[in-house]
């Protein structure tokens, strides 16, 4: 048997030969299904009792709203100073902002709020405004750019982690992605690339993204919950192939020598072999796109950073993915060892 394993870190996945993974599997969509019939089909060829399949553990909770934000002082300026900036267009902002339903907006909403304000403030201090101005105006124009600018990056922060939209992606209501819909969704992957962009707005010299495109976004990222069903995924086969690989160690253990034929060559091996392949090039690529959303705070919430270390890092062993692959390489010497005592 000859496993083809090759990690890349990104998003360059094997296709060809894919058809007869689906073919092998009866296209049922069931990843469960295909690592037991692989755990049966090895079995039988090391003449072994199959094991029984133990449920993985579930993923790890999202952090609650409250422990994923980040405190922002309040900015409060009376209607007269703020409407001797009219020529800003900020007065009927700030004013739906203080409204009962402003107070209460989603965090969606709030953020195009934050977004919208700094770049209005930015544009105008840029602008042949502040020369109109009268003295106390133009440095209360200053100074709320200044602040507006510097509680930026906590506002977006606070704009996407606050958002139920991007906590029901984590949820744990959910199931391991189906065999043949591995790869991340493209419009998710497009709306992470928008939130990215989002995210930057400041730190350069360029205005942010369509801010009417936000929520559009947001929506796509809940319907449906790739990140949780990626982490089941991977923490399913992490099981399944420690399963496979105490098959593997028994077999190696016993005295009798090899007592199955052919066991380089299976067209279900390769099959599951490429399966595997995708389900890590795929977890590399999505884990890739999210790792700067987490990111863009130097210091964030304690939860919020705990969860990243725990479930989507790309190198913390005990993380799903790290310990997919360490299962994976085990499994493979193990097949490895098999195949040179039976030819």
């Amino acid at each position: 048997m000859h496993w083809a394993f090759s990690k890349k870190g990104r998003l360059t996945l094997l296709i060809a030969g894919f058809s007869g993974l689906l073919t092998a599997c009866g296209n049922d969509g069931d990843s469960n299904k295909l690592l037991i019939d692989y755990q049966r089909d090895l079995a039988q060829r090391l003449d072994l009792a199959p094991p029984a399949p133990a449920r993985p553990s579930n993923i790890g909770a999202f952090p609650e709203q409250r422990e994923r934000l980040v405190s922002i002082p309040e900015t409060r300026e009376g209607m007269l100073n703020v409407f001797a900036l009219r020529e800003c267009h900020v007065t009927t902002l700030v004013a739906e902002r203080n409204s009962t339903l402003g107070r209460v907006a989603p965090a969606s909403q709030l953020w195009r709020y934050e977004l919208t304000l700094w770049q209005r403030l930015t544009d105008c201090l840029a602008s042949e405004v502040p020369e109109r101005l009268a003295k106390a105006d133009r440095e209360r124009l200053e100074r709320l750019t200044a602040t507006k600018t510097e509680q930026l990056p906590r506002a977006t922060w606070n704009g996407l982690f606050g958002s139920e939209e991007w906590a029901g992606s984590f949820s744990r209501v959910s199931s391991p992605l189906p065999v043949d819909a591995l790869s991340p969704p493209e419009a998710q992957l497009q709306s992470l690339g928008y939130l990215r962009a989002l995210m930057e707005t400041g730190e350069k010299d360029t205005p942010p993204p369509d801010l009417e495109a936000l929520e559009g976004h947001l929506h796509a990222l809940n319907q449906r919950p790739y990140t949780a069903e990626l982490l089941r995924t991977l923490t399913l086969a992490t099981q399944r192939l420690e399963e496979a690989s105490d098959l593997a160690e028994r077999a190696l253990a016993r005295h009798g020598g090899c007592l199955t034929s052919g066991l380089e060559h299976n067209a279900n091996d390769e099959h599951l072999a490429q399966w595997l392949e995708m389900l890590n090039g795929s977890a590399h690529a999505w884990l890739a796109e999210l790792g700067p959303l987490f990111d863009s705070l130097a210091s964030p919430p304690e939860a919020v950073d705990a969860y990243q270390r725990e479930w989507l890092s790309r190198h913390d062993p005990s993380a799903p993915l790290p310990a997919f692959e360490a299962a994976w390489n085990h499994h493979q010497e193990l097949r490895e060892a098999l195949a040179r005592r039976c030819r």
